[in-house]
């Protein structure tokens, strides 16, 4: 069997790589081939799937749903030329016989649609918490929203409910089974997004008899997280630590870790101008007991607190934090997916807009807290961590919303069984 994968973004390779690792140790492995719609594919590269068409990196940097002069600049910089060239080498591919896996949203669904070979669909961009939650519709939503009964429009329900199409993988358990109103073969696996990220299950220390005292006596370990793409995520750095400023006045008798994931793409010199300028002071080497292990990493002090930026040490920073401050997409629901709380600063975009960070709000429930301004942050942490019954319910809801770690493997098995008879 050979099958294409389709994406359209950062997200979203990686969610296909993943899926595709798990296909290739299968015995019945698949040939994989992939198409990044958006951005290069490095993630596919790196596995070595092949990809055969064209791929660019346009000027949005594959945030074009965000505003209109971000899709000027890409169609300016070659967009349309490149989704026709895309379209054909699709078209192209699929007179081969194999199937399609399209991962994303409806532009990557529409081309297996096109391609006019069988295939199915993980629906990344989707949920039916933008409009609903398990009570029920969500207050002071416009009237129109979800006018035909569900986040995906009717047009995209008819791409999912089509012969050809085998399966359909959303993101969520209430999504699945709001699409399973309408006879689509939707699935509820999981969310790859949490693969590989797992917490131990020892109590929440909250529930200890000596809670209060065993607490003050540890630091308190924050993750921030900027974002991955230049130059908006150093943008948010500056808006970030204008919040530490204010967490390191408002818990002067506690100890304080900070803990930076930071992209490959960003420049480790910039963050640090930034925290020279906030006072942090560098440290010949990072400390033993900071929570990371990566030799690559560099720590800051400043009064009761250390800081550390580290760009390998990713699922650490997810891993071993308290709460988060976000100003991120993926890596905030990642963080929120393990069961802890987040709280959000709206940026300038192009991607975390205001109006992205109140959508992330309604996408991620009350495990996602947004303020408006920096100063804010602190008061947000003092009232979450007085606040047990709170913490647990934010720890049930984020484990809910994104699942449980193996969803790949689980969509693996359900491609191989679906498409293996009669693709061989």
């Amino acid at each position: 069997m050979q099958l294409l994968c389709l994406s359209n973004g950062h997200g979203e390779d990686a969610i296909a790589v993943r899926i595709c690792q798990e296909l290739q140790l299968h015995k019945t492995a698949p040939e994989l081939v992939a198409l990044p719609l958006v951005g290069e594919g490095y993630a596919y590269s790196q596995l070595g799937i092949p990809i055969i068409g064209p791929v660019q990196t346009m000027p949005s940097g594959g945030f074009i749903y965000m505003e209109g002069q971000q899709l000027l600049r890409d169609v300016r910089g070659g967009l349309l030329q490149l989704t026709l060239a895309q379209f054909k080498a699709v078209r192209r591919w699929s007179k081969q016989g194999g199937v399609v896996l399209a991962v994303g949203d409806i532009v990557p669904l529409l081309f297996a649609w096109l391609s006019g070979a069988d295939y199915a669909f993980v629906g990344t961009a989707k949920s039916e918490y933008y409009l609903r939650d398990e009570a029920g519709r969500l207050p002071n939503r416009p009237a129109l929203e979800g006018w035909s009964g569900s986040v995906y429009h009717p047009w995209e329900r008819w791409l999912m409910s089509q012969r050809r199409c085998k399966a359909v993988f959303p993101r969520d358990t209430l999504t699945a089974e709001t699409l399973q109103q309408w006879s689509i073969p939707a699935f509820d696996l999981g969310n790859p997004m949490m693969d590989g990220i797992e917490l131990d299950n020892s109590a929440p220390i909250f529930y200890q008899p000596d809670a209060e005292i065993k607490e003050l006596q540890r630091s308190l370990v924050v993750t921030l997280l900027p974002g991955s793409r230049p130059p908006e995520a150093e943008e948010n750095w500056k808006v970030i630590i204008r919040a530490v400023a204010e967490l390191l006045d408002s818990f002067s008798e506690r100890s304080l870790l900070f803990l930076g994931a930071i992209a490959p793409a960003l420049s480790f010199d910039q963050l640090r101008r930034v925290l020279e300028a906030y006072g942090w002071h560098q440290q010949a080497k990072v400390a033993s007991n900071t929570e990371v292990e990566d030799p690559e990493a560099i720590a800051f002090t400043q009064k009761n607190a250390t800081l550390v930026l580290t760009k390998n040490a990713y699922n650490d920073c997810l891993i071993k934090a308290d709460l988060a401050i976000a100003m991120a997409g993926t890596a905030t629901e990642q963080f929120v997916g393990l069961g802890k709380p987040a709280i959000a600063i709206p940026g300038k975009g192009p991607q975390f807009t205001p109006a992205f960070a109140e959508a992330q709000t309604r996408l991620l429930g009350p495990s996602l807290v947004l303020v408006q301004e920096p100063a804010a942050v602190a008061a947000t942490v003092h009232s979450l961590l007085r606040d047990p019954d709170r913490l647990h319910l934010i720890a049930e809801n984020g484990r809910r919303r994104l699942g449980k770690p193996g969803a790949a493997k689980r969509i693996a098995d359900c491609l191989i069984k679906g498409f293996g008879k009669e693709h061989r």
